[in-house]
């Protein structure tokens, strides 16, 4: 009788994410366990916990899953289970907390797509501004669309110091090329967005982030992308079905992606990446690069 499959969900939260438990299950996981308020320091013994009782052709059979709020402690605890591996005891990790890294790349994913559909460009060289930059997602999407050549901005709403410090983290973390913003009124909001060609939106649920008036005070706007889907929306005038639907700016030909849009290629993302790992004959450690990697598959 062949061993069941068997997810191992670690987070330094208090508790896992039911979204990302309902996923694991129908990507076809047998069971999944929940390791909650998990130090860094615990992630190699849980980690070797898991490979050593199953034998050599059980850890095939076994994947860990790293959640939480922090995209830099999730690498952290990426690192350390990797680093916990004893071959040929090892199991593939995947690394994805609040859903940020798999969103991220639906995100950057869905305006390429645009940006290539209605503009007949890609992201290289483009100005672009996240808005509510700060969390995970803003920080994550920051990354890739630096490393898809665009010049970036990182913009906070609240503070100009907490734009500073993501941008100082994606810059040194993950050697990206960014720049803080501080939007914390509109008027500085006003002066960020009169040069951006690309704007995403990821600040927290029901939280607007840019006003149809300022969207109006953007000449060279071409997508206006947002992950809110809880009312307001992030940016106004984005629906959350739009994906590539027209939206008033000031350059008369932006094209909006609303977040069911996005969510759909991330559910894409999430569920593949948790399939693959089941089907790796090899260990797979999996983070945002891979994501944005099979993001560009689906959308192309």
């Amino acid at each position: 009788m062949e061993k069941p499959f068997v997810l191992h969900m670690i987070t330094p939260s208090p508790n896992v994410s039911p979204f990302d438990v309902n996923m694991a299950y129908d990507a076809g996981y047998d069971a999944v366990a929940a390791y909650t308020n998990i130090t860094l320091d615990q992630v190699g013994a849980l980690t070797q916990d898991a490979i050593f009782s199953r034998g050599p052709s059980g850890v095939k059979r076994t994947g860990i899953f790293i959640g939480g709020r922090e995209i830099g402690m999730a690498a952290d605890m990426l690192d350390a289970a990797r680093l916990a591996m004893v071959p040929p005891f090892e199991v593939s990790v995947f690394a994805d907390p609040s859903g940020a890294f798999t969103t991220a790349a639906a995100m950057v994913a869905a305006v390429e797509r645009q940006l290539k559909r209605v503009h007949h460009c890609d992201l290289k060289g483009l100005e672009v501004l996240v808005l509510g930059g700060t969390g995970p997602v803003g920080t994550a999407a920051a990354v890739l669309a630096s490393g898809a050549g665009a010049k970036v901005k990182i913009a906070s709403h609240s503070s100009g110091s907490r734009a500073r410090m993501s941008a100082q983290v994606a810059n040194a973390r993950y050697g990206a090329s960014t720049e803080p913003v501080d939007a914390s009124s509109e008027e500085n909001k006003s002066a960020a967005i009169s040069n951006m060609e690309v704007v995403m939106a990821t600040a927290k649920a029901g939280v607007q982030v840019l006003s149809q008036q300022l969207m109006k005070q953007a000449p060279r706007l071409l997508v206006a992308a947002d992950i809110n889907a809880v009312p307001p929306a992030g940016i106004e005038g984005v629906g959350l079905m739009d994906d590539g639907v027209p939206v008033a700016s000031g350059s008369g030909k932006a094209v909006g992606i609303g977040a069911l849009a996005v969510g759909n290629i991330k559910y894409q993302v999430q569920h593949g990446l948790l399939e693959a790992m089941l089907r790796a004959e090899k260990p797979m450690y999996l983070d945002f690069r891979d994501a944005f990697a099979l993001a560009r598959k689906y959308v192309s």
